[in-house]
């Protein structure tokens, strides 16, 4: 089944959880497909109007993708400690996006220096670990910080880590997705 099968699945579901959530629809379903049994790891993100209306996800495959996709599209728009809770009001003006994360690979650095020749501009995730300190950043986020070095900088402000903070004893990880979004409704 092609890739855009598969993405159409994901925001159905996303859609159809959030929809349950607010009471507007049944509780979803993944519909029978071998490829949402496999563990998975998603991130929801919702826009409203082009801003950032919530963004849940996981980093590991610990659910079935279908489960996976469900439960960070009901997170998204009802968790996110940014934002209220979606209204049913804004339902119908939330634009959907679905990213498929890869599994995680660790990079080997010594230095900041070193840390970022190797992340990948426009391609890398990157997860930043700090002792019981985590924070990620989606690939999608380098839209905004296009600068290897702005980008590990808002990273770490995101994982609560000073800014000047050497990245000494810091663990990183780089992952891509892929992602499908729906288009952005018409503002009111």
């Amino acid at each position: 089944m092609p890739d855009t099968d598969l993405g159409a699945l994901l925001l159905g579901l996303a859609r159809a959880a959030i929809a349950h959530q607010l009471g507007l629809g049944p509780r979803p379903v993944p519909p029978p497909d071998p490829r949402l049994d496999e563990r998975g790891a998603t991130f929801v993100t919702l826009t409203l109007d082009g801003d950032l209306r919530g963004c849940i996800g996981s980093l590991r495959r610990t659910r079935k993708l279908g489960e996976d996709v469900i439960t960070n599209a009901i997170a998204a728009a009802s968790t996110d400690p940014r934002f209220a809770p979606l209204s049913r009001s804004e339902f119908d003006r939330v634009a959907v996006e679905v990213s498929l994360l890869s599994e995680p690979e660790f990079i080997d650095f010594d230095t900041e220096a070193s840390l970022l020749r190797q992340i990948r501009p426009q391609t890398d995730g990157l997860i930043l670990f700090a002792g019981c300190r985590s924070a990620t950043f989606l690939p999608q986020v380098w839209a905004q910080l296009p600068e290897p070095a702005d980008f590990l900088d808002a990273l770490k402000r995101k994982a609560g880590l000073p800014v000047e903070r050497p990245v000494d004893g810091l663990m990183a990880a780089r992952y891509s997705v892929r992602k499908w979004h729906e288009p952005e409704p018409e503002p009111l």
